[in-house]
């Protein structure tokens, strides 16, 4: 596995409440389900290359 970039993310904390209540309901760390979304996302609008596409679903 590749390894992650670290950055530091200012989120509004009543955003950052309802993400950890979604990602407790998902079995998932707030930071997992965080890259998550983004990664459905971008998928979605039609950037993820498609390598990294398959790799979504495994």
């Amino acid at each position: 596995m590749a390894k992650k970039k670290n950055f530091p993310l200012r989120i509004d904390p009543k955003l950052y409440d309802i993400l950890q209540g979604w990602a407790k309901d998902e079995f998932r760390s707030v930071n997992s389900h965080v890259e998550f979304l983004l990664r459905e996302a971008a998928k979605k609008a039609g950037r993820l290359p498609k390598s990294e596409d398959k790799k979504i679903g495994e």
